[in-house]
């Protein structure tokens, strides 16, 4: 999944983002507010995590523009205003979770399963498809229990299909959520990672078919 983190404390946003891209997700750094609104309505992210006191924009704008043009992103603000009634302000504004530096990497990234998740309906971590499951908080994959290995862009391909299952997922649509800016991105390296990954989990009774001109898809 593809997360943006708006943070202008440089060291930690490297942290956290270090953190992130460890479980797999493709993650963006920016420590401007014009800069974050400005990608925010441009790019497609699953989750935004939004500090407050920002140069250029303050985070509860970025948050009231972002729900005003109806954008469906869950936003975690991440910030030192921690009074009760800044909170109540920040939940109040439209966003989905609230946590006060300093914090925990570990709480962090759990929050963050848990919005990504239920952005799609999605409440059990793990999703078990035939024999095989998928594990959204370990990053496991098993058939029948026992491990398969994928590379850190398999499991990111097959997440964002077991997460769609029994819909047509485009190309363009898994890069999107695959690959952050400092990613080198093709279309063809996910033909590639699709082919990879029907071979690792052929034993699973899971079959990733192919659409013709429109995409792929994974069948419950």
């Amino acid at each position: 999944m593809r997360i943006l983190i708006v943070e202008d404390n440089l060291v930690l946003a490297d942290k956290i983002a270090a953190a992130l891209r460890q479980t797999d997700h493709a993650v963006d750094l920016v420590h401007d507010g014009e800069d974050a609104l400005r990608l925010v309505l441009q790019e497609t992210f699953d989750l935004l995590i939004l500090d407050l006191s920002l140069p250029g924009l303050d985070g509860i704008e970025i948050l009231k523009t972002v729900r005003a043009r109806k954008i469906n992103l869950p936003v975690m603000i991440l910030t030192a205003r921690g009074n009760l009634d800044e909170r109540v302000a920040g939940l109040d504004a439209g966003a989905d979770d609230y946590m006060v530096k300093p914090f925990e990497l570990s709480e962090l990234e759990a929050r963050a399963r848990a919005l990504l998740r239920r952005n799609i309906g999605q409440r059990n971590p793990a999703i078990t498809v035939g024999k095989l499951t998928f594990n959204s908080v370990d990053r496991s994959v098993t058939i029948d229990g026992q491990p398969v290995s994928l590379t850190p862009r398999e499991r990111g391909v097959l997440e964002i299909l077991l997460l769609n299952v029994s819909q047509v997922i485009s190309k363009e649509k898994i890069a999107l959520h695959l690959f952050g800016f400092d990613d080198e991105a093709s279309v063809k390296s996910i033909e590639l990672y699709i082919s990879r990954l029907r071979k690792k989990i052929a034993s699973g009774d899971v079959e990733v078919r192919t659409i013709r001109g429109l995409g792929y898809m994974i069948d419950e």
